[in-house]
């Protein structure tokens, strides 16, 4: 809808409403991040406010409420699939609140070089989102000053944090739970497991998810191969299992390391999934689009973003209860790469 006339006026939240068939007060909340809209309500209104163009001032609004509208993300990688996924939907959910948004990068897990990027991000005003995914991450969260607005996103706790930690995560456990049971499901004896590094020394919940699934199916335990982030760190590791004809099933802690997996496995001459079932996780863009494509599990790292932004700005605001703290749900996507075992003899 446009609005036209010898003199323009300003949008109107209003307007934006009457476009996307919904009430004001969503509108508003679709613009203050709050989590509790329905992703293609979301994103209707999004588009609303693209197409007619509707600003907030944030000059005002800043002059109004006396505190700073800018938030500031720190994170150790800006490229990796989730992370960059992640920043997408802060970005997303802080300019429709009229918000500014600055990315710290932690080049260091050094204690001290970690503690003077929080402090430079603390000096800038406003609040911080923590990515607390690897050890520079998690030292990060834990070096926030007391009483500075904070969110992190986090690994998956081993039990619900308290009140007083706003953290939003995604459910891996589950994920490389079902992951797990779908290729057991199709025959093979077990699954083993190349894994993505844990931002902590404890067991990572893929890794806990994997290990619950073969357990409760009474499946042989393998020890899990340490990979890295990309492809590299998955060829490596495909590179040691391809020799073991006795390994039909591999699940890989992102999709990069299934890439990488799947090339090794092709040079020892072993077919997937004649030969090896290979599943992967995050549902990276490139996954539906390998030879064969591959079987993942798609994490809404984008939503979780948008979660994120929207817990932050609830305690910046001060205008809306935080409630329990937002939980993106796995989904299966099953795809060419997995299939039954070789048949033996």
């Amino acid at each position: 809808m446009n609005v036209t006339g010898h003199t323009r006026r300003s949008v109107s939240i209003r307007d934006v409403a009457t476009s996307a068939g919904v009430s004001y007060q969503t509108v508003s909340r679709v613009i203050n991040g709050h989590p509790s809209v329905k992703p293609s309500t979301r994103e209707r209104v999004l588009a609303a406010i693209d197409e007619l163009g509707f600003r907030r001032s944030s000059t005002a609004l800043a002059l109004a409420s006396g505190r700073s509208r800018a938030v500031t993300v720190l994170t150790a990688n800006t490229t990796h699939y989730g992370y960059a996924s992640i920043l997408q939907g802060i970005e997303e959910a802080a300019r429709a609140a009229s918000y500014a948004v600055g990315i710290g990068v932690l080049e260091s897990r050094d204690e001290a070089d970690v503690a003077a990027q929080v402090q430079r991000a603390a000096d800038t005003g406003g609040g911080l989102i923590v990515i607390a995914y690897d050890p520079a991450g998690v030292r990060a969260l834990g070096a926030v000053p007391a009483g500075l607005p904070v969110v992190g996103v986090v690994e998956t706790p081993a039990r619900p944090p308290g009140g007083d930690r706003p953290w939003v995560w995604t459910d891996d456990r589950e994920a490389a739970y079902e992951a797990t049971r779908h290729l057991l499901s199709l025959g093979h004896e077990t699954v083993h497991y190349v894994a993505i590094p844990s931002s902590t020394r404890r067991t990572s919940a893929r890794t806990s998810g994997w290990q619950q699934a073969l357990k409760e199916a009474g499946a042989p335990r393998p020890r899990p191969v340490q990979g890295s982030w990309g492809p590299a760190g998955g060829h490596a590791a495909g590179l040691k299992l391809a020799g073991d004809r006795d390994i039909t099933a591999i699940l890989c802690g992102n999709d990069d390391l299934a890439l990488g997996v799947m090339r090794a496995l092709h040079e020892k001459g072993r077919s997937v999934p004649d030969d090896v079932s290979v599943a992967g996780f995050d549902n990276a863009p490139h996954s539906a689009f390998l030879t064969p494509s591959l079987t993942t599990v798609r994490l809404d790292f984008t939503g979780l973003g948008r979660s994120a932004f929207g817990l932050l700005h609830a305690v910046l605001e001060e205008s809306v209860q935080v409630g329990p703290h937002p939980v993106s749900v796995p989904e299966l996507v099953v795809r060419e790469s997995s299939g039954p075992p070789p048949r033996r003899g």
